[in-house]
């Protein structure tokens, strides 16, 4: 068979792929609505399909919420789906950076309670305008709530000065 024998049926994707389809594209409509207004404010997104997000959150019933993600779904068809992917990943990636560097200041944290004086001082090579007598204090009294098993409250408040001295 060649492609000249090929009906214009056979070229059309199949009713199982435009399911497929629409259903890819009412979870990416899924994830949309779930963004926060200033992630979605990021999206190229055509005004009758952000009006159409926003009146999501109006829709109680089941049946109604159902209909209204088919409709986003038809509204995806006309959008730019490149570029938004592609916004969806500048977000993680930030997503990424920002869990990277809190768990660089969970260690520091972990580790001014664990080795004292030798973290303190490359703690201060590294960020020279911390207030070093708070973060003394902080240090001792987290040190003191974790041999006495108590809950962290001064371990939390050393992680937001580590966190604010960082200028996150």
């Amino acid at each position: 068979m060649t492609q000249d024998d090929l009906s214009p049926a056979d070229e059309r994707p199949s009713k199982s792929q435009l399911k497929r389809e629409m259903s890819a594209l009412q979870a990416l409509g899924e994830r949309i609505i779930a963004m926060s207004d200033a992630e979605r404010a990021r999206l190229p997104l055509s005004d009758e399909l952000l009006a159409a997000v926003k009146e999501t959150s109006r829709i109680r019933s089941h049946e109604g919420r159902r209909r209204h993600m088919q409709y986003i779904g038809k509204l995806m068809r006309r959008e730019d789906l490149d570029a938004i992917h592609a916004v969806f990943e500048e977000v993680e990636q930030e997503q990424l950076q920002r869990d990277h560097a809190f768990h660089r200041l969970e260690g520091w944290r972990d580790r001014l309670i664990d080795q004292g004086d030798p973290a303190v001082e490359a703690f201060i090579t590294d960020f020279p305008n911390v207030d070093r007598q708070a973060l003394r204090q902080l240090i001792r009294n987290a040190r003191h709530e974790r041999d006495q098993n108590k809950s962290p409250t001064h371990a939390r408040r050393l992680f937001r000065l580590i966190r604010d001295t960082a200028g996150m």
